[in-house]
C-alpha cells in the first residue's frame, strides 16, 4: 500500500452514532482530514497529548484507493477502490469542542492507527455490512455495523472525488458508530497503559498501546 497523499475523514456517518448525540442527520458527507504524520502501525503506542484532559478511540472502516480519479459517479466509484482496512481516528474531544473544528483534536501525531494491508472490493463489495467492533482493555465500548452508515462507500467515494482528485493510496476513514468514550456514562477517556483493539470482519483486528 503506498504511503498516502491524503487521509480523508468523514464525520457523523453513523445512524446510531448521530442517535447517541441527538444529532441531525446531515445532508451530504462532512469531510475533514489528518495529515499522514497522524499514521501509526499495529502495536505502536497512542501518544496521549498534554493539552487534553479528554481523547477517544473511533473504530472506522478505510477505504483504500487504488486508482487515481476525479469527478466520479457513484454507479463508477468501486471502480477507483483497491479494498479496505481498519483504522482508529484518535480524537481529543475536548479540544474537538473548544476549537469549533477538528483539526487539532484529530491530528495529533499517532492519533491514526492503521492496519497495513489492503482485503479487496471482490470480496467485501462495497463494505455495507461488516460488524465493527472497539474493545478497551478487553472491554467492548462500540459494537454495530456498517449497515449503520448513512452514506455507503460509493456515496463517499464520489463526494470526495469532487472536491480532491484521489490518488493512489489515498484513505478515506468512513466514520464511526455509536459507543464512543464521550458519549457514554459516566464518560471514558483513554488513560496511560490502555490498549485498544479495533475490529473489523472479513478484515481484521488493529491492536495499540495508549502511553502519556
Amino acid at each position: 500500500m503506498p504511503a498516502p497523499e491524503k487521509v480523508i475523514c468523514v464525520g457523523l456517518n453513523y445512524h446510531d452514532h448521530a442517535l447517541e448525540q441527538g444529532a441531525d442527520l446531515p445532508a451530504e458527507p462532512l469531510l475533514f482530514g489528518k495529515f499522514a504524520s497522524a499514521l501509526i502501525g499495529p502495536g505502536d503506542a497512542i501518544v496521549l497529548p498534554p493539552e487534553s484532559s479528554h481523547v477517544d478511540a473511533e473504530a472506522e472502516l478505510v477505504v483504500v484507493i487504488g486508482t487515481d480519479g476525479r469527478r466520479v459517479s457513484e454507479s463508477e466509484a468501486l471502480g477507483l477502490v483497491a479494498g479496505y482496512t481498519v483504522a482508529n481516528d484518535v480524537t481529543a474531544r475536548d479540544l474537538q469542542s473548544k476549537d469549533g473544528q477538528w483539526l487539532r483534536a484529530k491530528g495529533f501525531d499517532t492519533f491514526c492507527p492503521l492496519l497495513p494491508g489492503v482485503v479487496p472490493v471482490p470480496e467485501l463489495g462495497d463494505g455495507s455490512d461488516l460488524r465493527i467492533v472497539q474493545r478497551l482493555n478487553g472491554d467492548v465500548l462500540q459494537d454495530s455495523s456498517t449497515s449503520e452508515l448513512i452514506f455507503g462507500v460509493p456515496r463517499l467515494v464520489a463526494h470526495a472525488s469532487n472536491v480532491f482528485t484521489l490518488r493512489t493510496g489515498d484513505l478515506i476513514l468512513t466514520g464511526t458508530p455509536a459507543g464512543v468514550g464521550i458519549h457514554r456514562e459516566p464518560p471514558v477517556a483513554l488513560a496511560d497503559g490502555d490498549v485498544v483493539e479495533i475490529e473489523i470482519e472479513g478484515i481484521g483486528v488493529l491492536q495499540n498501546p495508549v502511553r502519556s
